[in-house]
């Protein structure tokens, strides 16, 4: 992936944080030249200082055959927004698009017994539905076993990671709380997500400006919010 160095996320953990919360993905497998790609949700973790990739195709899905020749491409993309030239401070401006994008590359390993597959399922549905754990443990077990036949699980270990934000960090303060407060006012969820990313953006730079030692903490929710609150009462 294209990354301008002020764009590039630096902090694994940062671009790790981003995997979990935006871990419905696209896996992209070459076979003979010829990409495919299935989007599917993923467990992100990190295990010996490696970050891990988990999920499962159906195994009629011919990827399922393909994911152990090569180093297969997993792509997190979300949120992103228009952003409009309106903004800006000079006449002399193009419309672009502000985004976040991990591009995931890696080796990958099968999940082949049947209690290895019963913890990736658990663990999946811990994330996504825990309250079918429930209903989940309740099933009978030949059922759970012919259903896990249908499914190809695998990890991915990640040795290559390819992490951008492009928060408009290469315009001017003014013109990023321009954008932020029009983005926080549109309907859209996407819009939302991306100016509270460029707040926190903008507190980072705030921290750094003062030439003061950003906490190797994560920001809160709670404070993205305040910060996008300040922005929207000043512009």
């Amino acid at each position: 992936m294209y990354i301008p160095k002020h764009f590039l996320i630096t902090d694994q953990q940062e671009a790790v944080s981003f995997m979990q919360r935006y871990s419905f993905a696209t896996i992209v497998t070459v076979n003979k030249g010829i990409p495919s790609a299935t989007p599917l949700p993923f467990v992100v973790t990190q295990r010996d200082d490696k970050i891990i990739l988990a999920s499962h195709f159906a195994k009629a899905n011919p990827q399922s055959a393909e994911i152990l020749n090569g180093k297969p491409l997993v792509i997190f993309a979300e949120p992103h927004a228009y952003i409009s030239p309106k903004h800006y401070e000079q006449v002399n401006n193009v419309p672009t698009w502000n985004y976040i994008a991990i591009h995931a590359y890696g080796k990958a390993v099968l999940i082949e017994s049947p209690e290895e597959k019963t913890k990736l399922l658990e663990k999946t549905i811990q994330l996504y539905d825990a309250d079918y754990l429930k209903q989940w443990a309740s099933l009978p077990q030949d059922y759970k076993l012919n259903m896990m036949k249908g499914i190809v699980g695998f990890e991915i270990i990640v040795d290559e990671l390819q992490a951008k934000k492009k928060l408009s960090q290469n315009k001017t303060e003014k013109e990023r709380e321009n954008i932020i407060a029009e983005l926080n006012n549109r309907p859209g969820s996407n819009e939302k997500e991306i100016a509270a990313y460029m707040a926190k953006q903008t507190f980072a730079n705030k921290w750094q400006s003062a030439d003061q030692q950003l906490p190797n903490v994560a920001i809160s929710e709670e404070e993205i919010v305040n910060e996008v609150k300040a922005v929207r009462k000043h512009s």
